[in-house]
């Protein structure tokens, strides 16, 4: 074949080609079948041990990562609606962690949308807090005067309640905010307050608008301030106080 062949035959197959992808091809879905396999301890009993051998490297280092102990838990912990442990445990661990921003927040809030599992009872691992909050979410403070906060508080009545700090206390009645304080004081319209929570609801995001009305934001961006690593720092710190991880459901969010 010579080359004026060669060519000649590469530019009628690109034409081909090209004709080809021009025109519409018309295809219907049929019918869809589906099937539901339940994956669960009944494949324990018998592994595949091929697949088994094939995953024992990666799975020693998954291991290493997602294996070490950072701390126990008094007992199972969830995040719920109005008022859970475990969310009134984040909420609380965000004010705790203030102290080394030099903050000094008036509460603390953590959404129900960032809890993605339940703490287990006993010890702890670095893999059950990446469980917790697996996001890319980092500690945040802003300032919101009274009124916003009031404001911030109607909108967490009206999806039913948000992880707060155990300096909150909130009434709900009807899907409705009936009565809230701070410390417990009523909250001072003028007076401005500080709050920490992470820097994903400073958007407004989970229909918590008010939240884009913060001051003063101090939103560091380093990954040292994921809040993984600060339910973690918390963890270890009460392991070193030779104390187990606790919190209870106390009445900070109250629905009549």
């Amino acid at each position: 074949m010579t080359m004026k062949t060669k060519i000649t035959f590469s530019v009628l197959l690109l034409s081909a080609l090209l004709l080809g992808s021009s025109c519409q091809t018309h295809y219907e879905v049929a019918s869809v079948l589906r099937s539901r396999i339940l994956v669960d301890s009944r494949y324990d009993g018998q592994p595949d041990q091929k697949a088994a051998e094939f995953l024992k490297p990666f799975k020693q280092q998954v291991d290493s990562v997602m294996g070490p102990v950072v701390g126990r838990s008094s007992h199972y912990m969830k995040a719920q609606r109005p008022e859970g442990d475990l969310s009134n445990l984040l909420a609380d661990i965000l004010v705790w962690a203030a102290k080394d921003y030099n903050e000094n927040p008036d509460f603390g809030l953590y959404n129900m949308g960032g809890v993605r599992a339940d703490l287990p009872k006993g010890n702890v691992t670095y893999g059950d807090v990446l469980d917790i909050a697996p996001f890319e979410n980092k500690i945040s403070f802003g300032t919101l005067t009274g009124a916003e906060v009031l404001e911030l508080f109607r909108q967490i009545a009206s999806v039913g309640g948000e992880g707060l700090s155990s300096s909150v206390r909130m009434v709900i009645k009807n899907g409705k905010l009936e009565s809230a304080t701070i410390n417990g004081e009523a909250i001072d319209p003028a007076k401005n307050y500080r709050l920490t929570t992470i820097d994903y609801l400073l958007g407004g995001t989970d229909k918590l608008e008010a939240l884009k009305k913060c001051r003063n934001i101090n939103a560091p961006k380093e990954d040292s301030n994921n809040t993984r690593y600060i339910i973690v720092n918390y963890f270890r710190y009460m392991q070193k106080q030779g104390k187990e991880v606790d919190s209870k459901i106390e009445g900070r969010v109250i629905v009549k």
